[in-house]
């Protein structure tokens, strides 16, 4: 099989990311940039974001995650602390997460430490989920091999009726990670690839130093 896809172009020309209008902390140009993408609905889920983990093989692995939070300290996640994901983030908490703004021509690359939340924040996250995704939680052991699509729908379904008129509590092995952040990179496309890069690192004294990176 082969299929020949350099012929793919786009010029992009829909915006521009100078050092001079960037302000000193990444947070305030991300949620800037964030709040722009959600309300031009230009994305479909624009909190979504791929992770990428070094696996307990050694291979680097990433997957999209749905970011909860975000504030000065770092971004939320939630997930199965037991699945592939989680346990790679527990065995090596060095990860990275990307956003793709399609619509605007934009990405946000942030380098972090990854470590669990207090349990109280992830036991108010799950109380504040549908009570199907709730029973998913524990219905699913992520990442382990299934025989079959019906045996995720009957554990579901024995869950439902054990479950019928009660709470339904957070499993401990379920919850959030926030990700720290040592390096976030915005990179906003520009014409003739001569794509526009700023990049904010987190020196030893906690304050973020702003460069300017070649396309």
């Amino acid at each position: 099989m082969e299929n020949d896809l350099s012929g793919y172009r786009k010029s992009y020309e829909k915006g521009a990311l100078l050092k001079a209008n960037v302000p000193e902390n990444p947070l305030e140009l991300f949620q800037k940039w964030f709040y722009e993408v959600e309300q031009t609905n230009s994305a479909d889920e624009v909190n979504a974001m791929t992770i990428a983990t070094i696996g307990l093989d050694g291979y680097p692995r990433g997957r999209v995650v749905l970011l909860k939070r975000y504030t000065y300290e770092g971004f939320i996640f939630y997930t199965n602390y037991k699945s592939e994901k989680g346990k790679s983030i527990i065995n090596n908490p060095n990860v990275c997460l990307s956003f793709f703004w399609n619509f605007a021509e934009r990405q946000v690359i942030i380098k972090g430490k990854a470590e669990k939340i207090p349990e109280n924040l992830s036991d108010g996250y799950f109380d504040s989920r549908p009570r199907g995704s709730q029973l998913g939680a524990i219905a699913s052991n992520q990442s382990e091999v299934v025989k079959d699509r019906e045996e995720l729908e009957h554990r579901l379904q024995e869950l439902e009726k054990e479950y019928v008129g009660k709470q339904i509590e957070r499993p401990s092995y379920w919850g959030g990670f926030i990700v720290k952040p040592v390096e976030i990179e915005f990179w906003q496309g520009r014409e003739n690839r001569l794509h526009d890069r700023i990049r904010y690192t987190l020196n030893k004294k906690f304050d973020w130093i702003i460069t300017r990176l070649a396309p």
